[in-house]
């Protein structure tokens, strides 16, 4: 069986793996990401592949990788978090250091097509991934086919404008990523921006401070307004949450109950649920991707 090197580049994590073509993975791992540093960033990867090929015999490289992203050819205009990859070609630069073939597609389309061929939306036609990390993003499946809209920006919900304040900077990126939900538990408890925090600390503190539960009842309201604008836009079967942070327990439940209270759900519900794959639908999704673009 086949294997691949998999990378899914984040704007805080680079994960990595070698997966089988039947969506095993073999091994695992991860690096910080050097989102502007574009020489560190490639010679991470391309340690990571030398490392990879030693060891494994190697039929391709798939990479999930954020931003808007031309699939055919691996541009991408913005490389999401990751500065250093705006206007870059990733795969031109990768080929100039492996001889292995390659193929990236957008983070969040690689997490749909994962949910699509193998995970929770197997059986849908049409049907919307979210992702929550640094930012929000997602891909979209219309009569069973991936959008990648018009300049290869379908997905990108992180930009969606959901409460009319701030002039037009309260999108999506800034009020329901994990990102914005450990910024505004730093500012509420006076913590530098430097420091390192992670998601699972606040689930933890909201069960006993009143004031950090209200923080995140609010970065659960605005995650529900998201997803509310997505289906009453596109109505489609189901809408699915990925990204590691939906594996917080209960945080699905207390979606779907935010999506109760606004007064119009009812006439357009939908299911909501989680995504299958997780942390590893980039992976997975990138490597389904390399296969249907190398038709092998």
């Amino acid at each position: 069986m086949k294997k691949y090197i998999c990378f899914d580049i984040g704007g805080t994590k680079v994960k990595h793996g070698i997966l089988l073509e039947n969506g095993t993975i073999l091994s695992k791992d991860s690096f910080d990401t050097h989102c502007t540093n574009l020489e560190l960033f490639l010679k991470e990867m391309v340690d990571i592949i030398h490392i990879y090929t030693k060891n494994y015999n190697i039929s391709g490289v798939a990479i999930s990788l954020p931003g808007f992203i031309n699939p055919h050819t691996g541009y991408s205009e913005r490389g999401g978090a990751v500065k250093a990859l705006d206007n870059q070609n990733l795969k031109k630069l990768l080929k100039k250091r492996t001889s292995l073939p390659i193929e990236i597609e957008n983070d969040g389309n690689c997490a749909a097509l994962a949910e699509k061929i193998s995970g929770n939306a197997k059986k849908c036609t049409d049907f919307i991934c979210v992702t929550i990390g640094t930012g929000i993003g997602g891909g979209i499946f219309i009569n069973g086919k991936l959008l990648h809209g018009h300049s290869f920006r379908g997905g990108e919900f992180g930009f969606m404008i959901t409460q009319a304040r701030n002039n037009g900077r309260d999108i999506l990126h800034s009020n329901a990523s994990t990102n914005a939900l450990i910024k505004s538990y730093k500012k509420l408890k006076s913590i530098s921006e430097y420091e390192n925090i992670k998601g699972e600390t606040v689930f933890l503190e909201s069960s006993h401070n009143s004031s950090v539960k209200e923080l995140l009842d609010d970065w659960i309201r605005n995650i529900s307004y998201g997803i509310y604008n997505l289906a009453a836009t596109l109505n489609p079967q189901k809408i699915l949450i990925g990204g590691g942070v939906i594996a917080q327990q209960g945080l699905l439940g207390n979606i779907n109950n935010k999506l109760d209270q606004i007064p119009g759900w009812k006439d357009i519900k939908i299911p909501v649920e989680s995504c299958k794959y997780q942390n590893d639908a980039g992976m997975i999704g990138a490597m389904y991707h390399f296969i249907q673009k190398q038709g092998v």
